[in-house]
């Protein structure tokens, strides 16, 4: 489990008896039952609970809801309840406390979230973006040699780009410490932070996701020392992934099938459409957030991000393994994390490629 757990996994433990109660009050399902079967396949719920970040990396959530695919996919008869939160674990205790349904959050609150419930919690069931993490820094920082005495921040200790951040300090041999001590003094603060003391001088660089990579580059005239997707094989790691309540997936998988259509149609439109998925997309952030982001700086960010619908399981796994390298994952078993057969159920019926899970995390 994460040692960094104090300040918000108190919280998550006490949910986590709220769902492992929910689960086991939850009626069970005869699996010889025909009938019982059949029903529990083709039922969907009255309504669906979709959480979301207001960040561009979750744009596959936005565009499914605005462009009205998810509503397609479930019908009419489903009400469809759009929730938003600002990190991983408000939208892994929201899970927990059987809030949200269905929600979109990132691989290390993924980790933990299915850790701290023994795996009763959630599952992954689809993707949703790749890539887009840097380390920027400086003028006068050239390499990692440099770095040894300076101060780095990123966003949150042993989040996914924390985890990055001293995995790849320890491979070039230096030391860091979860109190800010070691060869390198790594700092955990918000991006937006993170930025202001970028341009103060009072950080030498950070770790950190797109929009930040281009605006610290933009605004606080950095550069980028490590471009993470250099660190991938073919350049592909995971930055979010879709991930469901189980009680939900298992009472419900019709409306997990629909889920994952909607998303597919959401990514293709993307694909299909970048300049007006962008327009939507920074229209949504303003709705929620009150300010957008500046075109240029979305559009140069938007070209290091993948909009994707797999959830890259392989590098999940890995940065589960750094983040134990570091000592910030004290021990895991994530069997079971990766429920994709309506994922690959779907990418078949479309002549698609299917997605590999290695057995590490496969569903049994």
């Amino acid at each position: 489990m994460f040692r960094i757990r104090r300040t918000i996994l108190s919280a998550i433990a006490l949910a986590s008896v709220v769902v492992l109660a929910a689960c086991s009050s939850t009626p069970a399902t005869n699996s010889k039952d025909p009938a019982t079967v059949s029903k529990t396949a083709t039922t969907l719920p009255a309504e669906l609970r979709f959480g979301y970040f207001p960040n561009f990396t979750h744009a596959v959530a936005m565009v499914a809801l605005e462009k009205g695919y998810l509503a397609k996919r479930l019908g009419p008869k489903v009400k469809i309840t759009p929730l938003t939160f600002n990190a991983g674990p408000a939208a892994v205790e929201a899970i927990f406390a059987n809030s949200v349904d269905v929600s979109l959050i990132g691989p290390n609150p993924t980790i933990t979230g299915f850790t701290q419930s023994q795996g009763a919690a959630l599952e992954v069931i689809a993707g949703a973006s790749s890539g887009g993490a840097a380390l920027v820094v400086r003028g006068g920082i050239n390499s990692v040699k440099d770095l040894k005495g300076k101060t780095i921040a990123s966003p949150q200790l042993g989040n996914t780009q924390d985890v990055a951040l001293r995995y790849w300090l320890k491979q070039h041999g230096l030391k860091t410490t979860a109190e800010g001590g070691g060869d390198v003094n790594i700092v955990p603060q918000d991006n937006g932070t993170a930025l202001t003391a970028f341009e103060s001088g009072k950080i030498d660089g950070a770790w950190v996701p797109e929009p930040w990579v281009t605006r610290m580059v933009a605004e606080g005239h950095g550069k980028i020392l490590v471009n993470e997707a250099s660190l991938w094989s073919g350049g592909k790691f995971v930055v979010a992934n879709t991930v469901a309540a189980t009680p939900f997936a298992k009472q419900y998988p019709a409306a997990i099938t629909a889920v994952v259509a909607a998303e597919m149609d959401a990514v293709a439109f993307i694909q299909a459409h970048p300049t007006e998925a962008k327009a939507l997309v920074n229209a949504n952030i303003k709705a929620l957030t009150g300010s957008s982001i500046a075109p240029a700086n979305l559009e140069a960010a938007w070209k290091n991000v993948d909009f994707t619908i797999d959830p890259l399981p392989a590098t999940l796994l890995a940065s589960a393994q750094h983040a134990h390298s570091v000592g910030l994952l004290d021990s895991y078993d994530l069997k079971g994390l990766y429920s994709l057969g309506a994922l690959n159920a779907l990418l078949t019926r479309a002549g698609q490629k299917s997605v590999t899970v290695p057995a590490a995390v496969k569903a049994q």
